[in-house]
């Protein structure tokens, strides 16, 4: 589900081994973001299961203007990633994070006030903007704090966080659903905003080791040492410069791009699913919801273990290959649920959702291998938000693209998805190939 090699390693034998300290993280930093973003997630599964119906039927929005809006606050949200990594670069990632954090939560909180839809139209629009620039620069924010050989690994525990979380939200969600008043959707939707709010002091009080931007700038000219010096004016050369290095980088942009192809299989999974399983075969309506826990207990499960052997890009890379080729499989499985018995197409669709699953998990670990280390440690900011601003285009574009090229069109629009997704996975190999030949990433 959708927004991942040292720290799989055994535990110390000085800590504690009762079954609740296994699930917790070695690493007292992860254990850190995973409390935030536990919060966090959490908010976000409340607020999105009542959101649409609170638009819907107590701001009086009709299904047309409620895309509409939705579209646009997507496509802000797109181009806020680029400006917001360059911030993060600039300024530092923490702080940048807050900021935008403490945004999101007070325009979440906006969505109870708004009157009229040019206004709730803008207030969307800041609600995404901050939002996805804020995931940009959280993604900065891990290199920062993590080390680099356990970003991938600490980024999968997070993963497996943010599907607890988005599971527990959207359950204490379902409350409200059942209530069906106004009063417990504005509770819903402030409890939200009340969780961002929580999040941003929290980011706060996070220790960010060394410095960068300006703020190393600021240090250097204090009368640090020659190589705390030179540590600044290398950060602030990465931050302040008027050029963003990611958008020069050719072997990065086309890892992005193909990142963005593979991330069209969440769309797949929460658009093209639920639509053809009721338009398109016999399988019982239950089976939309069967999907989602299918999904959601197999990541939780092997999210982190997916991300062993991805240290190397070359492997990272590998990695990404085979999620293409797991998907194309789980795509054609899904098309052949088509014109069988209720009961068979019900498990079939399962099936392919759980071959998803499998593709997911391998292709998150090797894209977000790849976006760290073809980013080497220059400018993470600008790299994490080009990043981010790809996977924000495919989230925006993605359920047009299913529903108008895959849905209707049988076992052949799900035969060409396939294609497309396995095509970019195998594309990842050359990618990391002409990026070595670059000098980008070690040989």
């Amino acid at each position: 589900m959708t927004t991942p090699p040292a720290a799989t390693a055994a535990p110390s034998p000085d800590l504690p081994t009762s079954r609740a300290s296994r699930l917790l993280h070695p690493d007292p930093t992860v254990r850190r973001l995973a409390r935030i973003t536990l919060l966090n997630t959490a908010g976000s599964g409340l607020s999105l299961s009542v959101g649409v119906l609170f638009f819907t039927r107590f701001l009086g929005l009709s299904a047309g203007r409620l895309g509409f809006a939705l579209t646009a606050a997507g496509l802000c949200g797109v181009l806020a990633s680029v400006p917001a990594g360059r911030a993060a670069d600039r300024w530092g990632a923490r702080p940048v994070l807050v900021v935008l954090v403490t945004l999101t939560g007070l325009g979440t909180a906006g969505y109870t006030l708004v009157d009229g839809y040019p206004a709730f139209v803008a207030l969307a629009c800041l609600v995404s903007a901050a939002d996805r620039g804020g995931a940009a620069v959280r993604n900065a924010l891990y290199a920062e704090v993590l080390p680099a050989d356990k970003r991938v690994a600490g980024r999968a525990y997070l993963r497996v966080v943010t599907n607890v979380g988005i599971c527990l939200g959207t359950g204490v969600g379902a409350i409200a659903l059942q209530v069906d008043s106004r009063a417990g959707y504005l509770t819903a939707i402030l409890a939200d905003a009340a969780s961002y709010l929580a999040v941003a002091v929290l980011f706060q009080r996070l220790r960010v080791p060394g410095w960068s931007g300006a703020a190393a700038g600021a240090g250097a000219d204090a009368g640090a040492g020659a190589g705390e010096a030179d540590k600044a004016v290398e950060a602030g050369a990465a931050g302040g410069g008027r050029r963003n290095p990611a958008l020069r980088d050719g072997p990065f942009l086309v890892v992005t791009a193909l990142s963005s192809v593979l991330a069209l299989q969440f769309a797949m999974l929460e658009v093209g699913v639920p639509l053809w399983i009721v338009q398109q075969t016999d399988a019982p309506r239950i089976t939309v919801a069967g999907t989602l826990i299918v999904n959601t207990v197999l990541v939780i499960a092997f999210q982190v273990r997916a991300t062993r052997g991805t240290e190397h890009p070359a492997a990272a890379a590998r990695a990404c290959g085979r999620s293409g080729l797991v998907l194309a499989a789980s795509c054609l499985v899904i098309g052949l649920a088509h014109g069988t018995p209720a009961a068979l197409a019900a498990v079939v669709v399962l099936v392919g959702v759980a071959l998803q699953a499998v593709g997911e998990v391998l292709g998150q670990a090797g894209t977000w291998a790849l976006s760290y280390d073809l980013a080497g440690e220059r400018g993470h900011g600008a790299y994490q938000g080009v990043f981010n601003a790809g996977t924000s285009a495919a989230l925006m574009i993605g359920p047009a693209v299913v529903s108008t090229a895959v849905i209707g069109h049988g076992l052949a629009g799900w035969a060409a998805l396939g294609a497309l997704l396995a095509g970019a996975g195998l594309a990842m190999g050359p990618a990391v190939r002409w990026a070595r030949r670059r000098g980008a990433v070690p040989a």
